[in-house]
């Protein structure tokens, strides 16, 4: 079993209080294979809902639309029992508080997707989705899930890992695209501009970033 401690320092304005305060929080991040906890972080309310479950760059668009309702929570459960599992999960003590998905580019959408280029022949994994749960967030927990990830791709032989996050600069980015990631947060994990593309989430252009793990 893998598993990747780290700790933040995290800032926060806690109840009936003005003034930030500084607090430490160990979270540790951990494979993705209990189905139950990547549900908690990612999936729908209702069970009979259709939403991404993180599947829509993990499987062709014909099988993912094909997955509706339960279908899909249950794709998902297979996923979370395979080996190596579809991503990571972060915990602040036993609670699932952050998900991240990472997997060999061979394997998803982006080993067809003609807006992202691939940059050389490396079999390299893609890393395209950082969710933290409402209640959870601004408190480094990205920061972890993109380290835990990384050395969950390098812990199953990855050469590099690449991202597709959106270079935003100073704009602000609504939270139903932040998934693909910022730029500034992959530059602090070490992840260098690699190329540009084409593809554009709301309004923000994406670039592609790699991290060599050689």
């Amino acid at each position: 079993m893998f598993d990747f401690r780290v700790k933040h320092t995290t800032r926060g304005v806690p109840p009936g209080r003005g003034r930030l305060y500084r607090a430490v929080m160990t979270i540790e991040v951990r494979p993705a294979s209990v189905y139950e906890d990547v549900r908690a972080v990612i999936g729908p309310k209702s069970p009979t809902a259709s939403v991404c479950f993180c599947l829509s760059y993990r499987i062709p668009s014909k099988l993912n639309n094909e997955l509706r309702g339960p279908a899909r929570g249950e794709y998902v459960a297979e996923l979370c029992r395979a080996e190596p599992p579809p991503g990571v999960i972060a915990y602040d003590g036993d609670e699932p508080v952050g998900w991240a998905a990472v997997a060999p580019r061979a394997e998803t959408s982006f080993a067809r997707n003609r807006k992202i280029p691939h940059v050389d022949d490396l079999p390299v994994w893609s890393l395209w989705c950082v969710r933290v749960r409402p209640g959870h967030r601004k408190q480094g927990i990205s920061h972890a899930l993109i380290a835990g990830a990384v050395e969950f791709a390098r812990a199953h032989g990855a050469p590099v890992v690449e991202a597709y996050p959106l270079d935003n600069g100073d704009a602000r980015v609504d939270l139903t695209t932040a998934y693909a990631g910022l730029r500034k947060n992959f530059e602090r994990a070490g992840f260098v501009h690699a190329a540009d593309t084409t593809s554009v989430l709301a309004g923000h252009p994406r670039i592609l970033m790699r991290l060599d793990l050689r």
